[in-house]
């Protein structure tokens, strides 16, 4: 494949700025931040608990890569951004369930601040094929 393709799904949500879900090129998925957002409400079903938005934030991007035509097998790269690094041991523990064979590489930063006051959120790299 040449060049990029946009990838756009109904099934996470939408952007909330000037970028895409994801972008495929060179055979790659790159996938934006995810929040632990409900795709529908836009909104936290927990605005307090770090594993509920971490799991939601997991969920969003699998959508987002099935929709890419990859999986979550085939994530090579992920980066956590973390509002406190206190939190770091409970996304694991979530993050484990979503990658627990061969996990992709991975780099975790606690952060200032995030999108929507958010607790985390994750961005991906993928194979496409």
């Amino acid at each position: 494949m040449t060049g990029k393709v946009v990838v756009k799904t109904t099934n996470a949500p939408g952007a909330i700025g000037p970028y895409s879900q994801a972008i495929i090129a060179n055979n790659q998925v790159f996938v934006s931040g995810c929040l632990g957002i409900d795709k529908d409400t836009m909104q936290f079903t927990s605005e307090t608990d770090v594993s509920i938005q971490t799991k939601l934030a997991l969920t969003n991007m699998k959508n987002i890569v099935e929709a890419a035509g990859s999986s979550m097998e085939k994530v090579v790269k992920t980066t956590i951004l973390l509002k406190s690094m206190d939190d770091f041991q409970a996304v694991n523990t979530v993050y484990s369930t979503f990658f627990p064979v061969d996990p992709p590489a991975r780099s975790t930063f606690a952060v200032a601040c995030l999108p929507k006051n958010a607790l985390v959120e994750i961005e991906a790299i993928a194979i496409h094929q």
